[in-house]
């Protein structure tokens, strides 16, 4: 996982950009209250099938942030790193934030402080910029009707032999730790978002990366976005 400092340098550059986009749009009216989120990309992944790969390489096609397990899970947890993104919600991003985030206490199911707080980071993050999130359910906080969401799978076997080709170990322990925390992404997701997240339809796009490269799959998901309008 990176730093406290590492984390707090790529919040830093976001506000840049953000401000920096801000300066360079034209005067008018104040946006509707009514807006949601800007486009963003999604990339679920079974452990070992390139997800980090293909959302390094999309986040620099695209020129977008790439925000992944590791950044999310420090933002989510770091008040002072979480207030810096906070400094740039205005008073209608923070009631769409609370609006967009209700159905935590509606529905009776309170998730716990940190699921609250992952959930705000998120939400936050794609209200001020374009993005792309790796992992932790990201899919599943956003507007079903914005953005593209992507999953990508392999065989057990092809999954291992990444895994062990990057931590340097046997086979049979590669095989043993993508089982492992395939197991524990599954349960974070049925816990905090039950069925939902077992949905066929929560993903627009699903890839076989044992039977697409990398680059493949990068120029697929960008086709995607030229076909809805994203990208020109």
């Amino acid at each position: 996982m990176p730093d406290r400092s590492a984390i707090m340098r790529i919040v830093e550059r976001q506000m840049r950009n953000w401000e920096l986009s801000r300066a360079q749009k034209p005067a008018g009216p104040a946006p509707a209250p009514a807006a949601q989120v800007e486009d963003f990309v999604t990339i679920s992944r079974i452990v070992g099938a390139g997800g980090r790969e293909v959302a390094a390489e999309l986040g620099k096609r695209l020129a977008w942030p790439v925000f992944d397990r590791e950044i999310l899970q420090a933002m989510a947890g770091d008040d002072s790193i979480r207030s810096r993104l906070y400094e740039h919600l205005d008073e209608r991003d923070v009631g769409w934030l609370e609006d967009a985030l209700r159905w935590l206490v509606e529905d009776g199911v309170h998730k716990g402080q940190y699921f609250h707080r992952l959930g705000e980071t998120i939400l936050a993050l794609a209200r001020k910029g374009r993005a792309i999130f790796l992992g932790r359910g990201a899919d599943l906080f956003l507007p079903r009707d914005r953005g593209l969401r992507v999953l990508l799978i392999a065989p057990l076997d092809h999954c291992a032999r990444a895994v062990a080709k990057r931590q340097n170990i046997s086979p049979a322990l590669a095989r043993a730790e993508v089982e492992r925390v395939q197991q524990e992404r599954t349960e974070f997701l049925r816990s905090h978002f039950g069925k939902a997240a077992d949905r066929p339809t929560r993903h627009d796009l699903v890839f076989n990366t044992a039977h697409f490269s990398i680059a493949e799959v990068v120029e697929l998901i960008c086709q995607a976005l030229r076909l809805r309008g994203v990208l020109s």
